[in-house]
């Protein structure tokens, strides 16, 4: 319940100061995931969601926010890398990235680095079929591949924070 101040239906100053707050946090809460769904595009899977507080008006504001986005790796490493691309640009959207957005734009600059290895795999197969040297460096791309891959969710999608 608002509590009033001298006139029947006004604020109180400190309603009005946490109303001010609360205007201000709504603002920049929407404003942050509405630069993650117009970055995101096509990866965006539902738009931004938001949780609320009422505030001493009746009102509710947005405090907090997320914007799901399609993580899973593309058809062909090209696509995943283009995809990556993307998903990075959505997550660092905002001009202030949460440590949640900062995440997701590590796991789609791993993601992008997977999609590299395998077209430079890709390019040198017929190197290494002729080679008869042995392979070389092939257990390190292997186990990092590994690494990278199972890190990452096939399918998944992430919620980007506010």
């Amino acid at each position: 319940m608002p509590s009033r101040g001298q006139g029947d239906g006004q604020l109180s100053e400190a309603d009005l100061q946490k109303l001010q707050v609360l205007r201000q946090r709504d603002r920049e809460v929407r404003a942050h995931e509405m630069a993650h769904v117009a970055a995101g595009g096509s990866l965006v899977r539902g738009g931004a969601s938001f949780t609320y507080e009422v505030g001493p008006d009746g009102q509710r504001y947005a405090m907090g926010g997320e914007v799901g986005i399609d993580t899973s790796p593309g058809r062909t490493p090209v696509e995943t890398l283009a995809k990556a691309d993307q998903i990075r640009a959505a997550a660092l959207a905002p001009t202030d990235p949460s440590g949640q957005d900062r995440q997701v734009a590590a796991m789609a600059t791993r993601m992008a680095m997977q999609a590299r290895m395998e077209l430079a795999t890709q390019g040198n197969t017929s190197v290494s079929r002729n080679d008869t040297s042995g392979t070389t460096g092939q257990p390190t791309l292997a186990a990092y591949t590994d690494a990278v891959a199972s890190e990452q969710s096939s399918g998944s999608a992430i919620d980007l924070f506010a």
